[in-house]
């Protein structure tokens, strides 16, 4: 049987990770962190895509990768408008609404696919997109605001939610579409969702500013604190402080968690309330996601890189454990989801999904 090379790439808030993988089997792989103060020298995240190119060049020299006759490359999905969970085949329309934001979500997740239409061209191969961050599943409840025909999104680390989700489930002997789960990325980004019976039906807006503080992201803040704090500031700067230069970048300078926890255990009170604060925050969201789902959690699933610190996970288990068992996958499966995405369809098993050009959710029959 064929076997089948896939070239995995990653952009991240504060990181940008590539992986070799030969069919189940990953080659190599790299993780390179970027700190904020790196980034916000560009102006734009698009800005960015020479800057993490030659990150992904220098780590095909340094392991001496020949990617002539690569089967798939699979880039990260973005900013394009919403779409349903799957695979999708990379096409001009999906790239040109990748650059342009369509979707909303401002996050560097969007050049992803521009990352590997680059190598495409150089390269061959099919160009594929797995679980975007603009996955959309939100029951209707969800999607309402007090404000008419403004309705909330669904921005999330998707890939790595329901990776860990469907992953849990096998090795638990259970389906993934019969079990409601909470499900926790803790990075650079935090994504805190609600999984009712395989689908994302709630969760904060990750790339919107919603949720908990984040060593990039500013969390959420009232309103009218908004309209104080933000005046005077460009439309760019203020999706910045959602993304990249908020949370412990804004408090400390650095989005670095290594840093900022290096504070923490040297004693400075500043660096450990805010520290403690994005802790007590993440702990409110997980509450507020088990009302989504009634009560009725089977697990807390907990994942991300911010996992290495152990007090993050012992302090949800100490307030949450009475909502359910919690289990913790430090890391994230995102690389092992994409190539096995670019897998199944390699291998006949599926086919991609041809990407649409318009929301999933185009509202409510009476909008």
């Amino acid at each position: 049987m064929k076997k089948f090379r896939i070239f995995v790439i990653n952009p991240g808030s504060t990181s940008t990770k590539v992986s070799l993988h030969e069919d189940e089997t990953t080659l190599f792989s790299t993780d390179v962190f970027h700190d904020s103060t790196v980034l916000r020298t560009f102006p734009t995240i698009n800005d960015q895509l020479p800057y993490r190119m030659q990150v992904i060049r220098q780590f095909i020299a340094d392991h001496q990768i020949d990617l002539h006759g690569i089967d798939a490359i699979v880039g990260r999905g973005g900013s394009c408008y919403s779409v349903e969970s799957g695979v999708y085949e990379i096409n001009d329309l999906l790239i040109r609404d990748t650059r342009e934001a369509k979707g909303g979500l401002y996050h560097a997740s969007m050049l992803g696919v521009q990352l590997a239409d680059e190598l495409h061209k150089e390269y061959g191969g099919l160009e594929l997109m797995v679980d975007p961050p603009v996955v959309d599943e939100l029951c209707d409840l969800a999607r309402i605001t007090g404000i008419k025909g403004v309705y909330r999104r669904a921005v999330s680390h998707a890939l790595n939610l329901r990776a860990v989700a469907m992953h849990h489930a096998k090795v638990t002997g259970r389906k993934y579409a019969d079990c409601n789960f909470i499900v926790c990325h803790i990075d650079g980004g935090i994504s805190v969702t609600a999984h009712q019976h395989g689908r994302m039906i709630d969760g904060n807006d990750a790339g919107g500013g919603e949720g908990p503080l984040t060593p990039t992201r500013m969390g959420s803040l009232a309103v009218t604190d908004g309209l104080r704090c933000l005046k005077g500031l460009s439309d760019e700067e203020v999706r910045s402080l959602c993304s990249q230069t908020g949370g412990f970048s804004s408090h400390f300078g650095t989005s670095d968690s290594n840093k900022v926890h290096a504070m923490v255990e040297a004693g400075d009170p500043a660096a450990a309330r805010v520290w403690d604060a994005m802790i007590y925050q993440i702990i409110k969201w997980i509450g507020s996601m088990a009302a989504a789902l009634g009560g009725k959690v089977d697990n807390i699933l907990l994942t991300g890189g911010l996992l290495r610190f152990p007090e993050i996970e012992e302090r949800i288990v100490e307030n949450c454990g009475w909502i359910a068992p919690v289990v913790s996958y430090p890391g994230e499966l995102e690389h092992e989801a994409m190539a096995a995405g670019a897998l199944r369809i390699l291998r006949g098993e599926e086919k991609p999904k041809q990407y649409p050009g318009h929301p999933v959710w185009q509202g409510f029959p009476e909008d």
